[in-house]
């Protein structure tokens, strides 16, 4: 019988497919990723789970969620609020972030982590928004991405949280559960992520689900040791039918 591994040629065998009398056998099949008409369903789980689907980190002027996303770069949310108080404190506006000693801001961020490099970008940061921006944070992904710091994951979170507008905030929660879930298969790459996310959900409840995924991984769905058992989206989730098959949906 024939068999790919013997010549060197890559296997057209996948998870779907499985050739009738051959030999080989992948370990699984897996269920197939979510569809759209389950999508409505999947959102409102989520929606009752988490009724108020609000960003984490704490500010009170946009130019601060963009401080507090740059500082939780390989950092938590709950730490960042602990550490933005004493940054606020000591640079109470724009300016004074702008004409700070970079070297006093790493100081004041560095339980953050990567606090130098974290620093340089805070303060390029309100130069640029002082110098081009007139003060002002702006409300395009285009200009968005010319701040210092700033990715596309933080370009969308600022456009959703401080302007509404529709957006998909892709982070490790993110990559991890629509993974899981099946909204998408087999992804790692962010922008990849957003663009297959921005085409199964709705416009208005793209930015509010993002932070629910967040919400859910914490909750729940832990990277190392998600809670299957327990979770109210395991019928309609990949991983969850996987883990445990026939079970009835947690109410």
């Amino acid at each position: 019988m024939y068999d790919p591994r013997q010549t060197g040629q890559k296997s057209s065998f996948t998870a779907k497919k499985i050739h009738r009398g051959c030999a080989l056998r992948p370990r699984y099949v897996r269920v197939a990723f979510m569809n759209k008409k389950t999508v409505p369903e999947l959102i409102a789980r989520l929606e009752a789970l988490y009724p108020k689907a609000l960003c984490t980190l704490d500010y009170t002027e946009p130019y601060q969620l963009v401080v507090g996303a740059r500082l939780a770069a390989q950092c938590t949310d709950e730490r960042v609020n602990k550490t933005t108080p004493a940054l606020y404190a000591a640079y109470p506006t724009l300016q004074s972030l702008a004409e700070a000693d970079v070297s006093s801001v790493a100081a004041l961020v560095r339980p953050c982590g990567f606090f130098n490099s974290k620093a340089r970008d805070i303060v390029a940061m309100a130069n640029t928004l002082l110098t081009a921006f007139g003060g002002t944070v702006p409300g395009t992904m285009d200009e968005l991405l010319t701040l210092p710091g700033v990715g596309r994951k933080t370009a969308n979170l600022i456009l959703g949280d401080v302007f509404g507008a529709p957006s998909v905030v892709v982070d490790t929660h993110c990559i991890r559960l629509s993974n899981r879930i099946g909204l998408v298969k087999n992804m790692k790459d962010p922008v990849k992520i957003e663009t297959a996310l921005r085409k199964l959900l709705p416009e208005n409840k793209s930015s509010d689900f993002c932070h629910r995924l967040v919400m859910h991984g914490r909750a729940v769905c832990a990277a190392r040791a998600p809670r299957c058992a327990e979770c109210a989206l395991r019928d309609i989730c990949d991983a969850g039918r996987r883990a445990i098959p026939d079970a009835p949906a947690r109410q």
